[in-house]
């Protein structure tokens, strides 16, 4: 029972998520053509997250670990642990106060109708390819300039082992802080894994916790930057995990 009722809220996600970005992604698309009008088409991005997260029966809770809040009239790098496509809606929820520009696989490209929109956006990245690596930092530069703030899932992309708490940390944020003097936003998503999908057994609607570590301010060290963001997010997910 429980097989077939996974597999019917899987069916209803693509239902939902068709719909949903036909009706948004029209003027997302329309709003992309001109920079200047990026934070209009944030607005539709957002309502688009909301919809399809609080649409596929989640919830989320926010616990503050930190004091700082992000300054909205600032770009900042936005991180989290990734365990679900989900993570996506939910940063775009969190992110009400600075409209963000996601760092992505250029796979996500050939996803029909979402790909056309998505390559608008968002800042794509061949992983197997150095120069598209390291052209990575201009955009997001650019980006920044023009007033938008960045979010990269420093591990790279959902591990393939469920069992994996989190998964060993790519150089970009961290070197973009550096060479930018960005500051970074941190969250740690605790519970996602065993709420979305990831085989036939689990994956049924939920709350998801949402843990705000903090901000971390630019250093000359992308290293030391690195490394305090992984073990920050490392400690909440074992102290906090449901």
């Amino acid at each position: 029972m429980i097989k077939i009722l996974n597999y019917l809220w899987r069916f209803w996600l693509l239902i939902l998520a068709f719909v949903l970005t036909i009706l948004f992604g029209i003027p997302v698309y329309i709003l992309s053509f001109n920079k200047r009008h990026y934070k209009y088409a944030y607005k539709f991005i957002r309502m688009w997250s909301y919809a399809m997260f609080y649409g596929m029966g989640l919830r989320y809770e926010i616990i503050n670990l930190s004091n700082q809040k992000a300054d909205r009239n600032k770009p900042h790098i936005f991180i989290s642990n990734h365990t679900s496509i989900m993570d996506i809606m939910l940063m775009c929820i969190l992110c009400s106060k600075h409209p963000v520009c996601f760092v992505g696989k250029k796979e996500l490209v050939k996803i029909p109708i979402f790909g056309t929109i998505y390559k608008r956006i968002c800042v794509m990245v061949d992983r197997s390819s150095a120069r598209s690596r390291a052209d990575v930092y201009r955009r997001c530069a650019e980006k920044m300039e023009e007033g938008n703030s960045i979010v990269i899932f420093p591990e790279g992309g959902v591990p393939d082992d469920t069992s994996v708490i989190l998964d060993e940390f790519k150089d970009g944020a961290f070197t973009l802080s550096s060479k930018h003097q960005s500051p970074i936003a941190i969250y740690t998503f605790v519970g996602l894994k065993e709420i979305f999908p990831f085989d036939n057994t689990k994956g049924c609607p939920g709350k998801v916790k949402v843990y705000f570590n903090g901000i971390l301010e630019p250093s000359t060290s992308p290293k030391d930057l690195k490394t305090e963001a992984f073990e920050e997010i490392k400690k909440t997910l074992l102290e906090r995990s449901i």
